[in-house]
């Protein structure tokens, strides 16, 4: 789980799953395209090359080839063993105490 954490702790690898996760199935070319038109960023190939490698490494992308091109795909399979891990119980992300006697209900809660 560590290296899913680092994976997303660059915020150009964050926005490249955020591609990826707008239009699946992008090739390095379109991602470097897409990154540079629509984020501003102009990294060289190489290194959204090696942040796509990571991202594969931590299980966040697949790849498939066809021919010369390589396809990168976002898998979300990671997340959601975190998501299962700490926001998907009973009582997380501030929920405990919410009850229909709630004194401070949540948009009137004392700050």
């Amino acid at each position: 789980m560590a290296d899913v954490f680092k994976a997303l702790a660059d915020p150009t690898r964050r926005i490249i799953l955020d591609e990826l996760a707008e239009r699946d199935g992008q090739t390095l070319f379109e991602l470097c395209g897409r990154l540079l038109m629509v984020h501003g960023l102009s990294s060289s190939r190489q290194a959204i090359s090696q942040h796509l490698e990571l991202l594969e490494a931590a299980g966040l992308i697949d790849s498939r080839r066809e021919g010369r091109y390589k396809f990168h795909h976002i898998n979300t399979t990671p997340l959601e063993s975190i998501f299962e891990r700490w926001l998907n119980k009973p009582g997380t992300a501030g929920t405990e105490g919410r009850g229909e006697n709630d004194e401070n209900p949540p948009d009137k809660r004392v700050r």
